[in-house]
């Protein structure tokens, strides 16, 4: 494949290029519905950093492995 790290899927923290264990799954309750979800990945570094930063900003935040779905976040941070 043309210019892609066979790595599997990075960390969403900046400059960090360490494979992602984790998704942050999260939402801005000010602007979007219960089922908008949008998704950050981490390493086991950075997990707990892109969480807390989220939390600290009241947005709705779950946390699973790589390779898990969510179909909604709700109003409640976890």
């Amino acid at each position: 494949m043309l210019g892609l790290d066979p790595v599997g899927v990075q960390c969403s923290r900046a400059s960090c290029r360490a494979e992602a264990r984790h998704n942050v799954h999260w939402r801005n309750p000010k602007i979007h519905g219960i089922d908008r979800v949008k998704v950050w990945s981490a390493c086991d570094e950075h997990v707990d950093f892109l969480r807390e930063f989220l939390v600290a900003r009241d947005f709705p935040v779950v946390v699973t492995g790589v390779s898990e779905v969510v179909e909604q976040v709700g109003t409640e941070a976890r």
